[in-house]
């Protein structure tokens, strides 16, 4: 293994538990996340009443729906949702194999941002592997549009975000956020930033 540990990939050191409530749902909801071997990735486990477990790998063709969360699976049926925080948890630290059991169809809200995760994760530390990151490179400017939202995505060295929201709620108002995004940034200036509702 090479001096830098940036270029391979990690998993847990051990196991954390986690309790919350599923902010669409309101049920109770328990999580484990697992450490997984190398190239396993980062897999949501449904786990079923009957004890049977269903695995949702975290990739795009998973993906059942984005209303309101990021869902995977099937919406009419078995899925895990509300992922997004965690997601974020997970690239942030540089956590690559990992699997999350859930209890429910959702993942706890816990405090509505990324912060409560990364925490957890810190707690327990991360393992590195022999085997090396796999990355994708954007080589040409991608735009996806819905509605008056739009995404995109344009070739760069390095990891940068420009992102902005304007609503009309005085409370959210218009934001911007412009910078490279690196551990420290994400940990102190974007992990506590929380999802928001409207009554």
């Amino acid at each position: 293994m090479g001096t830098d540990l940036r270029a391979y990939q990690t998993s847990l050191s051990d196991i954390i538990s986690l309790s919350g409530i599923g902010v669409h749902s309101g049920e109770r909801v328990s999580i484990s996340m697992l450490p997984a071997d190398a190239n396993t990735g980062i897999v949501f486990r449904r786990v079923l009443a009957d004890g049977n477990s269903i695995d949702f790998p975290a990739v795009v063709n998973q993906v059942g729906a984005t209303d309101l969360c990021t869902m995977l699976g099937d919406p009419a049926t078995v899925h895990v949702s509300t992922i997004e925080h965690m997601m974020a948890a997970f690239s942030a630290v540089g956590l690559d194999n990992v699997v999350v059991e859930v209890d429910t169809n959702e993942v706890p809200i816990m405090d509505g941002s990324s912060r409560v995760f990364i925490e957890a994760i810190d707690r327990v530390g991360l393992t590195h592997f022999a085997a090396k990151r796999r990355y994708i490179r954007v080589k040409k400017t991608i735009r996806a549009e819905i509605g008056g939202s739009w995404a995109e995505f344009s070739a760069h060295e390095g990891t940068r975000f420009e992102v902005v929201i304007d609503f009309e709620s005085a409370a959210i108002g218009r934001q911007e956020f412009k910078s490279e995004v690196e551990v420290d940034i994400f940990r102190n200036e974007l992990a506590k930033a929380r999802t928001f509702g409207v009554m």
